[in-house]
């Protein structure tokens, strides 16, 4: 793995959702590596902070593709049309049983999880073929290949990101461009945080049949410190993406954290059933 600035300076990577935890690590610590790193946030105050911070960024929501394309062309005019990598990062968890989901509560979830990302991705990809190269690493999770009971909306979006992501893969084979998914178990990051706000904001807890186990999320989401064994810090994921970015040969798939290792390794000799009396456990409540 190269380690010399020289070797990375002339890189340009852009990366979604840096106004915190995963992108915010990330993005210091390629450029801190010698890339040119193009945070962006969603926020205005979170890019003048950024900036604030030696950081290159441009505000864009993945909610807004007039904010998305303006980002890309300002992406255009600061690179003259060269990129190096793409990051997609920025999402965010909706919790609450499948039957609580409203169907613009779920739209919602995908239009930040995947279709922000599918709009991002398909502009970035003509400026990656001009040039005869470039990585796309998608930012997914270990809910990306297994489900967790009260995750449903945020485990459909990761399912469809995986989907998109596999395909696209093959789709550009032989063009240079190199397609990558990253799966995160617990990391250390406000997503608990914000997974809460879009819980009590859109999800009725009172007059669900759920209420025993909603009530026992929400002590998981409003703890202080790891909810889970076996989180990291965000480091752990910068420590991945540096080798998707400079590995001549990039990985298809890149895990990280021990959860993720170990649910891929049962889905390969447990039966469906047992995997699934597993993820119930898991989940953290009594009926599953």
């Amino acid at each position: 793995m190269p380690n010399s600035a020289s070797s990375t300076s002339a890189k340009t990577v852009l990366i979604t959702g840096c106004s915190s935890g995963i992108g915010h690590t990330v993005a210091l610590g390629l450029q801190q590596r010698g890339y040119r790193v193009v945070a962006t946030a969603r926020k205005n105050q979170d890019v003048q902070r950024l900036r604030s911070q030696g950081l290159e960024c441009l505000q864009l929501d993945l909610n807004d593709s007039m904010s998305i394309r303006t980002a890309v062309k300002k992406l255009y005019q600061l690179t003259n049309g060269e990129i190096y990598a793409l990051f997609n990062n920025g999402a965010y968890g909706q919790p609450g049983a499948v039957e609580d989901l409203k169907r613009d509560v779920l739209r919602a979830q995908f239009e930040t999880n995947v279709f922000g990302w599918l709009e991002l991705t398909n502009l970035i990809i003509p400026m990656m073929r001009q040039q005869g190269y470039g990585r796309i690493i998608q930012n997914s999770s270990v809910l990306g290949f297994v489900a967790l009971a009260y995750r449903g909306a945020y485990v459909a979006s990761k399912f469809a990101l995986e989907g998109l992501t596999d395909t696209l893969r093959m789709e550009l084979r032989g063009s240079g461009i190199h397609v990558i998914l990253v799966e995160p178990g617990p990391i250390e990051s406000r997503f608990r945080a914000n997974a809460y706000l879009a819980f009590k904001k859109n999800i009725n807890a009172q007059t669900s049949a759920h209420l025993a186990q909603y009530e026992a999320q929400e002590a998981r989401m409003t703890k202080e410190g790891a909810a889970t064994p076996f989180t990291l810090p965000a480091d752990a994921v910068l420590r991945k993406v540096i080798r998707a970015l400079e590995s001549p040969r990039p990985k298809i798939r890149y895990y990280v954290t021990f959860p993720t290792y170990l649910f891929a390794i049962l889905m390969r000799f447990l039966s469906h059933r047992a995997m699934e009396k597993i993820m119930l456990k898991v989940s953290g409540n009594g009926k599953g």
